[in-house]
């Protein structure tokens, strides 16, 4: 199944439920892409612009794979480069973003381009018949909730 790239940032500020003032929007995003993975088998790498969340490395669970982009980079800069790591293999991936850069980005390098607006009504569930969204979420997302959540905290201390 082809992978997704994500724009995380980018994406939230389409999805219904998530603010970007939320301080837990990240969090609560990588719950709805875990259950998405779980569901439709796909893997997702996302990408957000935040800076480095101490030096602990969010959790990586079934097929998604979480990274932060600490400033002056972007997480745009930082799918670039994801991209052209991938090389021929880019054609397989799916880049979703409504940046026109990014969008740019993906055409170039041979990978499907969506939009975050397209994507999100996959990610609620518009992709599959509703009886195999009822599965309950992997039992360590409440765990793992409360672990972005603490994180979230620490940093608001921090500022």
């Amino acid at each position: 199944a082809m992978p997704y790239l994500i724009d995380g940032h980018n994406l939230i500020a389409q999805v219904p439920d998530i603010q970007l003032d939320d301080p837990d929007d990240e969090a609560r995003l990588i719950s709805l892409l875990r259950t998405f993975c779980a569901r439709t088998g796909r893997g997702v790498t996302v990408y957000f612009d935040h800076r480095a969340p101490g030096s602990e490395k969010p959790p990586s669970v079934g097929g998604l794979s979480v990274h932060f982009v600490t400033p002056p980079r972007t997480a745009d800069e930082a799918i670039q480069a994801h991209l052209q790591r991938l090389r021929e293999e880019a054609r397989n991936w799916t880049v979703v973003s409504s940046d026109r850069a990014v969008q740019l980005a993906a055409r170039q390098s041979g990978a499907r381009s969506l939009s975050s607006n397209t994507f999100t009504h996959q990610l609620m569930g518009g992709e599959t018949a509703p009886e195999v969204t009822e599965k309950p979420d992997a039992p360590s997302s409440e765990e793992e909730i409360a672990w972005w959540e603490s994180l979230f905290r620490q940093e608001d201390q921090d500022i």
